[in-house]
């Protein structure tokens, strides 16, 4: 095996940990809502630890990465990782599981940026799109057997066991870094932005706990003092980018079209999605009584439509462009999402797979497509910047995907009831997922020759 193919290798390995990560742990959400006594928008939270792990760590990738050594980066972040979800299998209370959920994102954080750095250096041009097929072929894998064999752990043994699940693939990510990845000369590079860091982190943690509180039994006023301090956040992070010269997230690059259409896409698609799927298991579980495993059995039938999506991407998307997959891939999704508003029985599984089938094929084409499309324009050290910027963002959209929903969820309950909250919930997703359609015209119809 080549070179750049180990290398490629690891960071897919690493990718498909972090999608494996994100399924099973979702499937065992109600589970573990019931054992620990917490509500389902508190619970969203060993979600949002993690984020806010990733989100504070991979800002700092670069520099850690030119610092220490892509190695040795590499390495630490695996056993790290390996070590706490080890013990978010031992937890005993929900906040101790948080606690080391966020130590969780810290030690995962790094491999995705750092490894997907390394390795479109080593792919240029059209052989971007190829290893963006891998990618996804990865992303693929990771959902259809992850919810499945998460639904089968949590029914015949606890959910402890879809942590310790992930245990030796973090380890042998960790081996296989420190045995392939070429030791390089560490580089003294300018010290951090740790202010702008601190920033990018307090906007994340603020918004997510707002949208939590808002829907829960909290003052609408607390919630409204969260989003406040989030918007602040911002606009001290935009003031701090005007002044800094080596700023965390550089936002100059998102004058890439590519990059911030992407972006915008995967918050629309996997981060809706991501929202929608959550709600889906609890609907699933809790009101039409399914079990866990059959639960997780419907991401297989995403999975079936996100491979057919990929072949279709990989043939087609140097001669279509990335604006009409974009189009197509938005349509079909939003299309799935609104099956789901006719489910009102344990009767309807029909209905359920159509809704898995459409979005996975909706979903496959748009992730595809923003993955292949995100970092076209850039080389060298831009290649990194831009993939911290795209990381982050990726992580936020499932973690502000599912704070989102959860609120719109509990606010629409008192009123409606169960089901029709349920119901209005996908409702809204379905129509959120078209919004980057207002943005399509930025893009060219076929993608432009390099």
């Amino acid at each position: 095996m080549s070179y750049r193919y180990k290398v490629a290798s690891i960071f897919l390995l690493g990718f498909f940990i972090d999608c494996i990560n994100i399924f099973m742990s979702a499937v065992a959400l109600p589970s573990l809502s019931a054992t620990l006594q917490v509500s389902s928008a508190s619970v969203a939270w060993v979600a949002n630890a993690y984020i806010l792990g990733l989100t504070l760590i991979i800002a700092l990738s670069t520099w850690l990465a030119a610092r220490f050594g892509s190695r040795e980066i590499l390495t630490a972040s695996m056993l790290v990782f390996s070590g706490s979800v080890w013990l978010c299998g031992q937890a005993d209370s929900f906040h101790e599981l948080v606690i080391w959920r966020f130590v969780q994102g810290i030690g995962g954080g790094l491999l995705i940026p750092v490894g997907q750095a390394l390795t479109f250096n080593l792919f240029h041009g059209e052989q971007r799109a190829k290893i963006s097929t891998l990618i996804m072929a990865v992303a693929l894998i990771a959902p259809a057997m992850s919810p499945t064999v998460g639904g089968l752990i949590v029914d015949i043994s606890s959910w402890r066991w879809v942590f310790y699940s992930t245990l030796p693939f973090s380890l042998l990510a960790a081996g296989l870094s420190w045995w392939w990845v070429r030791e390089g000369k560490p580089a003294e590079l300018q010290r951090p932005d740790i202010k702008g860091l601190l920033l990018v982190s307090a906007v994340l943690a603020s918004l997510l706990m707002g949208m939590s509180l808002y829907g829960g039994d909290y003052p609408p006023l607390a919630a409204l003092g969260f989003v406040i301090a989030g918007l602040t956040f911002i606009a001290l992070y935009l003031l701090h980018y005007r002044r800094c010269s080596n700023a965390i997230i550089d936002l100059s690059l998102l004058r890439s079209r590519k990059l911030s259409t992407s972006i915008f896409i995967y918050y629309a698609i996997p981060g809706v999605f991501t929202g929608v799927n959550l709600m889906s298991i609890f609907f699933l579980q809790n009101t039409l009584h399914f079990s866990a495993r059959l639960t997780g059995m419907f991401m297989i039938l995403y999975a079936i439509g996100a491979f057919i999506a990929m072949i279709l991407c990989g043939r087609v998307y140097n001669r279509t462009g990335a604006r009409r997959l974009f189009t197509l891939g938005m349509l079909l999704h939003s299309a799935g999402i609104a099956t789901l508003v006719l489910v009102n029985a344990p009767t309807d599984l029909w209905l359920i797979m159509i809704a898995y089938s459409l979005m996975g094929i909706g979903g496959g084409i748009g992730a595809n497509t923003a993955q292949t499309t995100s970092l076209m324009d850039f080389t060298g050290g831009d290649t990194h910047k831009a993939s911290v910027i795209w990381n982050i963002n990726r992580q936020m959209s499932f973690s502000l995907g599912a704070a989102l929903f959860l609120m719109i969820f509990n606010v629409l309950l008192p009123p409606l009831g169960t089901t029709p909250a349920y119901q209005a919930t996908f409702a809204i997703a379905a129509l959120v997922g078209l919004l980057p359609l207002l943005q399509m015209n930025q893009l060219p119809c076929a993608k432009e020759r390099t």
